[in-house]
């Protein structure tokens, strides 16, 4: 499916950039949209304030372009890496359209793409709140199926008048959490205290080898074994057993640094409708961007992530939300070429710069443990989980229920670990899908 190109997630403003931002958020003050100010601040102020902005790792910037030219923006906010109980939760913040652009579309473009990136990091609720004075905010909000679940009575003053604010809230994974009318009834004393475990994502692996799903020992392509010639009705299976997310990785394309089994990965594509997300021979912008208007999800860029940074951060600004680094690792150096090679940069120093090329997520594989199903290197994946502020997917070594059990368990001390990839452990029954659900959810 293709994603609207003009919304992009910033980590650095050019000067014309800049300036059209800023331009943007002046009209929209003037023109009574919120963003905080109740008259123009002046560039000064504004270039300040989005370029402080930018050095908060809490805070994204996400801004649409109109003919070439920003005309809004709107911000996600995640919770302090302490405050453990509300890590699945993001609060949407400052979304505006400046009134010059206003009614084509755009609003409803910006918070569509913003949802999607919130996704796509692991975030599984999105608050939101506006003054009531906001009609077309909150129209805009109860369109995208936010449930508006309270008021505060005196929530911004201006001059002697005091104004309401309405809460807003949505679920982007209705699995975990179903929300209905019924829940602005709910009493705040009948509500249950979160767990400080939160739920973790399974995403079965779907290894492609000359056509066929394989799965390798420690990443050696001659140590392969063949679990079925079908990657479709594989994908087919995965999704009847109730998994959300399906893991592929073309494993002749990351040896030969372009897909090399692309009739595969469309039949997976064609025959699921969850979303998947690719890896391996990922080289270039059209490479990727072909995928993603392909049906896949989300990209995953490995050995281009240490060769080519350039290409990552061009890629995230391209597609919020829907690029994500692999790093793999022995002993925790970096393997890049299918792990052929291993480097001397350290996992934990390529994962802070993916974090800051704006990558969604990371997954981190062991390669030592992968296909071994002797558990996964927990104490490397809860390090780099507390190295970075962006999802972490583990992967490399589930034999068990039992290995699912200690990542989930780790999950108190590092929330930032969002999900673990399992393979040969499903396909030989090791691990049944119904136990590892609910050891995960």
């Amino acid at each position: 499916m293709t994603r609207n190109k003009r919304v992009q997630r910033i980590l650095h403003l050019e000067e014309d950039d800049l300036q059209a931002l800023c331009e943007a958020v002046d009209a929209s003050i003037l023109d009574g949209g919120g963003f905080g100010w109740l008259q123009p601040q002046g560039r000064q102020v504004l270039e300040r304030y989005f370029k402080g902005l930018l050095l908060v790792p809490e805070r994204m910037l996400f801004v649409i372009r109109h003919n070439g030219v920003i005309v809004g923006c709107a911000q996600l906010v995640r919770s302090a890496r302490n405050n453990e109980l509300q890590a699945m939760c993001v609060t949407l913040a400052h979304l505006f359209i400046a009134p010059y652009a206003q009614r084509q579309g755009l609003g409803t473009a910006l918070l569509h793409e913003v949802e999607n990136a919130a996704r796509s990091m692991g975030f599984r609720i999105m608050n939101t709140e506006v003054p009531e004075t906001q009609d077309g905010a909150i129209a805009l909000f109860r369109k995208a199926g936010f449930l508006h679940w309270g008021t505060h009575p005196l929530y911004t003053r201006l001059g002697d008048t005091y104004l309401r604010g309405l809460y807003f809230t949505k679920s982007l994974d209705t699995d975990h959490l179903p929300l209905s009318s019924s829940f602005q009834q709910t009493r705040p004393e009948t509500m249950t205290t979160a767990p400080s475990m939160h739920p973790l994502t399974l995403y079965p692996a779907i290894d492609l080898k000359d056509g066929a799903c394989v799965r390798l020992r420690r990443g050696e392509m001659d140590d392969a074994t063949v679990y079925s010639d079908n990657p479709g009705a594989q994908a087919l299976a995965w999704e009847a057993a109730g998994f959300k997310w399906l893991h592929v990785v073309d494993l002749n394309g990351a040896f030969a640094g372009q897909s090399e089994n692309a009739d595969a990965v469309r039949s997976i594509v064609e025959s699921t409708d969850i979303p998947v997300q690719l890896g391996g021979g990922l080289r270039d912008m059209k490479a990727i961007e072909a995928w993603l208007e392909a049906g896949i999800s989300r990209v995953i860029l490995g050995s281009v992530a240490v060769k080519n940074p350039t290409l990552v951060r061009e890629a995230c600004r391209a597609f919020p939300g829907r690029i994500v680094a692999g790093i793999d690792a022995r002993s925790g150096r970096v393997a890049t070429e299918g792990w052929a090679e291993v480097s001397d940069m350290q996992a934990t120093e390529l994962a802070l710069r993916m974090q800051e090329a704006g990558v969604a997520s990371i997954i981190f594989t062991e390669i030592s443990r992968d296909g071994m199903l002797e558990g996964l290197d927990v104490e490397q994946t809860v390090t780099l989980a507390n190295t970075v502020s962006i999802p972490i997917i583990a992967s490399g070594g589930v034999g068990s229920i039992e290995h699912l059990i200690a990542l989930r368990e780790a999950t108190q001390d590092a929330p930032g670990i969002e999900g673990v990839i399992v393979g040969r452990a499903l396909y030989d029954g090791r691990v049944t899908p119904a136990e590892a659900l609910k050891v995960l959810s």
